[in-house]
């Protein structure tokens, strides 16, 4: 087979795809939904138009370089790189392919770690962009559905904890999304339920708010405190009611129902910080409150405890609630709303 290098030393190869917001993760956790698989969990996520973009390029012989904004440069031997690093996922990717003299740039339009799946986005780019290159020897493209299988695999066996898939679906097939989450070993463990229909995704955006807090979130702590409250058999009660809230959201957004779909977030976000206050900093309560008295709901991105928050409501809630939003984001340096919406695309 023709080594990765040199197809790439014809045409460097770019593949890109979308960050999300979203709402019942943890669910999409296996050692939530197998358990749990007689209540039907399901979650929901957007895909945003922040997209990370990963470049190949060729390097030198028996050398991978990784570079990212925000993140010192990496030089590696090919067969010495860690995977316990910052920019582990992407060598961990790397190795799967046993690529070699290769140069991977990724670039992302979201905040570095602000809870909007960026690292399984830039995971699922680079394991399509690596598809692209083995494309050009003939190599057939999988289905997309093992693009998102095969990046959960990577990340989880390198990461320590367990991981969800939602962030790789959300990047893999974009738009918006209910996920149902099954327990049959001889099948795919999700299910897509398509919300949204593409043309109306542009709509829907009007629908939407995203705001970044200007601190990173470090989710391995929370989805940690979450794990562990389960495994013991802790919190069960709470958790059956997250699920439940998770049900009923997606099918209020399926009937285009807001305001039921506003309370149920509302609801979902009151139960996780009973779990856990620290999934909100002072900023993010601040603006939950100014979100609820705006009759909009509320709720931090990924696991919280820093990073994103959107925001639901009607078009016209949304606009009132931009300024105010803002003006509390005022307060520290580097938050503010993001410009986005949703991603109806996918993988490119």
């Amino acid at each position: 087979m023709t080594s990765i290098r040199s197809i790439l030393e014809l045409e460097p190869l770019e593949a890109s795809a979308p960050c999300r917001v979203d709402m019942g993760g943890t669910l999409d956790l296996s050692t939530f939904y197998l358990p749990l698989h007689h209540l039907d969990p399901c979650t929901f996520n957007a895909a945003l138009d922040l997209r990370t973009r990963v470049t190949l390029q060729p390097f030198d012989k028996g050398r991978i370089r990784v570079s990212s904004l925000g993140f010192e440069d990496l030089v590696v031997e090919s067969h010495q790189a860690p995977f316990r690093h910052p920019l582990g996922l992407m060598l961990a990717v790397a190795a799967y392919f046993q690529a070699d003299g290769v140069h991977i740039d990724v670039r992302s339009e979201s905040p570095p770690r602000s809870a909007l799946g960026g690292s399984s986005v830039a995971a699922v780019a680079l394991i399509w962009a690596f598809h692209k290159a083995l494309a050009k020897s003939g190599v057939p493209l999988p289905d997309r559905s093992d693009i998102a299988v095969l990046a959960h695999a990577i990340e989880q066996s390198v990461a320590g904890v367990p991981c969800g898939m939602q962030d790789q679906l959300a990047a893999v097939f974009g738009g918006v999304n209910g996920w149902h989450w099954k327990a049959d070993p001889s099948a795919r463990p999700f299910e897509r339920q398509l919300l949204v229909s593409p043309p109306d995704c542009e709509l829907f955006s009007k629908h939407l708010l995203v705001a970044y807090c200007g601190i990173p979130h470090v989710s391995k702590d929370i989805n940690g405190s979450w794990v562990r409250q389960f495994v013991e058999g802790r919190q069960r009660g709470t958790w059956h009611r997250i699920l439940e809230c998770g049900k009923k959201f997606v099918s209020a957004i399926a009937g285009k129902d807001y305001e039921t779909a506003q309370s149920l977030m509302n609801q979902e976000t009151d139960l996780r910080r009973q779990l856990t206050p620290e999934v909100l900093d002072d900023m993010g309560a601040a603006l939950v409150d100014a979100a609820r008295h705006n009759h909009c709901g509320a709720r931090f991105t990924g696991a919280g405890g820093g990073g994103c928050l959107w925001a639901l409501g009607r078009p016209a809630q949304i606009d009132r609630l931009r300024p105010v939003w803002t003006e509390i984001l005022s307060h520290r340096e580097s938050a503010g709303i993001l410009e986005t919406q949703v991603d109806f695309e996918g993988l490119l």
